[in-house]
């Protein structure tokens, strides 16, 4: 589960770029926090705090609650939706929060990390990675960090399909099963391995076959 983050904000009264971009030259970013029950609800962040969030996350879409300064309702449990930044800088320009409760499933997209080292890869082989993320669907306090997943089984040739991750209990992704997260593929040295590997043992199989003779 994802550790519980607090972040500071405050009702934001005015909108347009010429007030968004005096907004960020104080050191303050614009936002906004969307519901299925309500419209738009215009806020602003601090930008560093944000980004010393953002930087501690593997995944963009994040749980945060939000304790807003100005506003009725006080703190408000939302996942981080998009966020914006200049194309030339990497500086924050927008944020998108949603608004979410408890009880409800929801969407997030979070990195996939695969742990220990392959037997094909002892072998010679060589171990990629073609799904890096993946879509998940739980409730809030079930949404993880990362979905880690251990390959030490797989040897040349062997495959990780989406339909055999190992999944957090709640925790559920709608991608097709056969959909391939990772391969352990042949290399020339997995090749002069195995050659080896049957050299060796034709070779003890006929130096067998002689003493037997021999007696």
């Amino acid at each position: 589960m994802a550790k519980e983050i607090t972040l500071s904000a405050d009702k934001r009264e005015v909108k347009g770029t010429t007030a968004s971009k005096r907004l960020r030259r104080t050191g303050v970013v614009p936002a906004v926090i969307y519901g299925s029950s309500q419209r738009e609800y215009m806020i602003q962040v601090d930008s560093k705090e944000f980004v010393d969030i953002a930087k501690t996350q593997s995944s963009q879409n994040f749980l945060v609650n939000l304790e807003i300064e100005g506003a009725q309702e006080k703190s408000k449990l939302a996942i981080v939706q998009d966020i914006q930044r200049d194309p030339l800088t990497g500086s924050l320009i927008h944020v998108d929060f949603r608004a979410v409760s408890e009880n409800e499933t929801i969407h997030a997209v979070v990195p996939i990390h695969l742990t220990g080292e392959p037997e094909g890869v002892k072998s010679g082989g060589l171990l990629e990675q073609l799904l890096h993320e993946i879509e998940v669907h739980c409730r809030p306090s079930d949404l993880p960090k990362e979905i880690a997943n251990k390959v030490e089984h797989l040897g040349v040739g062997s495959t990780l399909k989406v339909s055999e991750l190992q999944l957090p209990e709640g925790v559920k992704v709608k991608m097709d099963g056969d959909v391939l997260v990772a391969l352990v593929t042949q290399t020339r040295a997995s090749v002069s391995a195995g050659s080896g590997s049957k050299e060796a043992g034709a070779v003890a199989a006929e130096a067998e076959g002689e003493e037997e003779a021999a007696e």
